[in-house]
């Protein structure tokens, strides 16, 4: 069974977590054997296991399956068990602590309502330990146990206790985190966990399966606005039937329903069965159904059913929380995949606001992003994409990030979209006029062209000089510069390299919006690193093409024509690109245009050319469709 299988069957999910060696398995291990919830002969096994090994009984191998754990001591996968109390049942994660299996305890940890914190007594509140704390609170579970054990290796003493039990309760009500209880126990010995404890007579507070059994439950996601995530579409004949898993919520025949991001409206018409005679009239959250609907919608894998007045959150931009688990850092500018429900979508990242710091809690901006590090980021995608805030509806406000074939980090999303992420349709108001219509008013399609190149290769020249004719010939047109930006809208951006990057990401939000209304956008920005670049591509997404104004370093200083050039020789200006900071030549650009090499009127016409076989000529307006580059055959256009 799925950790979600068991919540259905009216389980109470918890979560172990500590540090490596701190006793989670251990403790798990003596609870199941003190409330007879091991298999029958599973203690004598146990017993015959470590006495062969030379030692005392070892209860962390009753979940220790895994040859590698044994011989190492430590838990590498999490686990689930279940165990019943005198009052109710539970499925208990045990979660890894070691450093390199902690994506592992995010997977445990996901689903739980609540954690049991195992803490050393002879060794306290520990980094990890501090890093398990914060996960929880990332992970939305608010309430927690803290159990600190091997009190048999301090004499069982009282002060030791006291300090240890104060500094977590104190940490954790930092991260919201409520520590339900802080208790005593050996978990070896077996004291406080199913019984009360003879050697610790002072200590007259529950024991762990007591304190256990009168926490809370998480409020149903039955009483939450309704989510379905669509799985899959069926056709039946003429019928289309919609599948998927219902998150939260109630759906019944009738219910005037959403589906996002399309935002169209239908009502449920009927749920289909092929294991039951009798009709299906309504379902609910964790239930997997498959419906019909009054109207012919198009509806497919990812798109998200709501109420029609309660619907999901809907942006191109978001702030998260994220673990970054790949190896190496995280840059701004990496290109991943984010998976929101059943929903995926490329989102780049487009500015990182800081990395945690587990010892005061805050998030720093000077920090860099290394492996199994919490940072803040903003993740941008080229279109819009559904989701809810996590502290709202936490299927939805979850998700995870995937480059390649690999998991690179979980996430929540605890911030909507903020003023620079607005999409077209939120800019320039609702609506109803299709891009397509656009095309056919302007006679051209919108497109944006990006120039890149070093100061003084003549991009903004030769946009000026492309505006002119464009316009000349009736086109809908408009030019974004680097130097026009950061007189106006990046007026408070300065040159640090997250502050480059920055300007480009607003810039590319603006050339986005200028694009859905079915403009001609001229970008000139130097733009020297391609995960700038990328980024940019990412975010404006349909027709984008860059374009490489090729001038040799040589002869950019020798026209300096802002005298820019002697500055930075003479070291006035730190950080300008080709002197004191790198320039990356664009690997894969749609076009080349040398001015170092060509004259300007013959760069420009090979433009103007490229311009009008792209967004003109290409067939766009006669065939309905938007043009694409690839009408123009790779590198027929370069200089």
């Amino acid at each position: 069974m799925t950790i979600n299988d068991n919540v259905i069957a009216g389980a109470f999910p918890i979560v172990i977590v500590g540090h490596v060696d701190h006793g989670k398995s251990t403790l798990i291990g003596r609870l199941l054997n003190d409330t007879g919830s091991l298999p029958e002969g599973k203690a004598e096994e146990l017993r015959r296991v470590s006495k062969h090994r030379g030692m005392a009984v070892e209860w962390s191998f009753a979940l220790d399956a895994l040859q590698l754990e044994r011989d190492q001591a430590i838990t590498v996968d999490s686990t689930q068990v279940w165990f019943q109390s005198p009052l109710r049942r539970y499925v208990i994660i045990d979660a890894p602590g070691h450093l390199e299996f902690l994506r592992n305890m995010i997977t445990g940890a996901a689903q739980a309502e609540a954690a049991v914190i195992v803490v050393d007594a002879t060794q306290g509140l520990t980094e990890q330990t501090k890093r398990h704390a914060y996960l929880l609170h990332l992970l939305g579970v608010s309430q927690a146990i803290v159990a600190i054990n091997k009190m048999d290796k301090v004499d069982f003493d009282r002060s030791i206790f006291n300090r240890l039990a104060s500094e977590m309760k104190t940490h954790l009500a930092s991260l919201s985190l409520e520590a339900v209880n802080a208790i005593p126990v050996s978990a070896r010995e077996g004291d406080n966990l199913a019984k009360p404890s003879a050697r610790m007579a002072w200590w007259n507070g529950p024991t762990l399966i007591e304190a256990l059994d009168v926490l809370p439950r998480r409020r149903a996601t039955i009483d939450k606005p309704l989510r379905l995530a669509v799985q899959d579409v069926y056709h039946e004949g003429d019928e289309r039937i919609i599948v998927g898993r219902i998150e939260s919520g109630r759906l019944k025949v009738g219910d005037p329903i959403s589906f996002w991001p399309t935002q169209r409206t239908a009502r449920v018409k009927s749920f289909q069965s092929w294991s039951t005679a009798a009709p299906i009239l309504s379902a609910a959250a964790t239930q997997s159904v498959a419906f019909t609907i009054t109207e012919d919608l198009f509806v497919e894998r990812g798109h998200v059913v709501a109420t029609a007045d309660r619907g999901p959150r809907q942006s191109t931009s978001v702030r998260a929380r994220l673990f970054w688990l790949a190896p190496g850092h995280l840059h701004v500018g990496k290109t991943l995949r984010m998976r929101v429900g059943t929903s995926t979508v490329s989102v780049t990242v487009s500015a990182i606001h800081g990395a945690l710091d587990v010892d005061d809690l805050a998030f720093h901006q000077d920090r860099a992003v290394a492996t199994n590090d919490i940072a803040e980021v903003r993740l941008t995608s080229s279109v819009p994409f559904t989701f809810d805030l996590f502290h709202e509806n936490e299927t939805l406000g979850r998700a995870v990030l995937i480059d390649g074939y690999n998991v690179v980090a979980g996430c929540v999303i605890d911030r909507d979209a903020d003023v620079a992420a607005i999409t077209a349709s939120s800019a320039t108001g609702a609506s109803t006029i299709t891009i397509h219509e656009r095309a056919r008013r302007n006679k051209h399609q919108g497109a944006v062209y990006w120039l890149t190149g070093l100061s003084g290769a003549g991009k903004s020249t030769l946009a000026i000089g492309l505006q002119q004719k464009l316009f000349d010939l009736g086109a809908q047109v408009a030019i974004l510069d680097g130097d026009a930006l950061r007189r106006g809208l990046n007026s408070d951006l300065g040159y640090a390299p997250q502050d480059r990057t920055e300007n480009l990401r607003r810039a590319a939000e603006v050339a986005k919006i200028l694009l859905e209304t079915g403009s001609i956008v001229i970008a000139a920005f130097i733009s020297p690193a391609a995960s700038d670049r990328d980024m940019v591509r990412n975010i404006v997404g349909g027709p984008f093409h860059e374009v490489f104004v090729n001038a040799d370093l040589a002869i950019c200083e020798a026209r300096d024509v802002k005298g820019l050039y002697a500055k930075a020789r003479a070291g006035s200006i730190a950080e300008f690109t080709g002197i004191s900071s790198a320039w990356e030549t664009p690997e894969h650009p749609e076009l080349v245009v040398n001015t170092g090499a060509e004259s300007y009127e013959k760069c420009l016409e090979k433009l103007l050319t490229y311009v009008r076989v792209t967004a003109i000529e290409g067939g766009a307006i006669a065939k309905g469709s938007h043009a694409s580059s690839a009408a123009v055959p790779a590198g027929s256009l370069r200089a």
